[in-house]
């Protein structure tokens, strides 16, 4: 919290954070993804910098094609052949630490996005996603 009691995003975020490679293999997304129960992957280019996201819905097209009939094997093979680069998105919208935790939520909210990788002097220290603000909630409710 600030000195006016407001709540800040470093009081939501998690870290330590989670990330792949621009080069790792979308396989290694996609068990990570089902490992950790988590819907985003910041992506981090040679240097540690933030680089992109790849979602749960980048991985959607894997399970279209075992939908459309393909198959579990081609999926698989797609993930296997293809780097994290082919399917991250690269433009991500970021916040800091010190950002009001309402000004992240109203960015997601008016951008469609379900996280917000947190940066600090050009590195990733953290990420905030729509359940951090919901456990938030329920934490606030909770102690009133």
């Amino acid at each position: 919290m600030n000195s006016k009691g407001a709540t800040l995003v470093r009081d939501l975020m998690a870290d330590p954070v989670i990330t792949l490679g621009r080069n790792d293999r979308l396989s290694l997304a996609n068990n990570l993804l089902k490992q950790e129960r988590i819907r985003h992957i910041p992506v981090l280019d040679d240097d540690g910098r933030l680089c992109g996201i790849v979602t749960q819905r980048d991985l959607f097209r894997g399970a279209l094609l075992r939908a459309l009939g393909y198959g579990s094997r081609i999926a698989d093979k797609m993930y296997e052949s293809l780097p994290v680069k082919e399917a991250m998105t690269s433009e991500v919208l970021t916040t800091s630490p010190q950002t009001p935790a309402h000004e992240a939520a109203k960015v997601m909210l008016e951008n469609k996005v379900g996280c917000l990788p947190v940066v600090e002097e050009g590195k990733l220290v953290g990420i905030v996603t729509e359940a951090d603000f919901v456990q938030a909630a329920v934490r606030s409710a909770e102690s009133v």
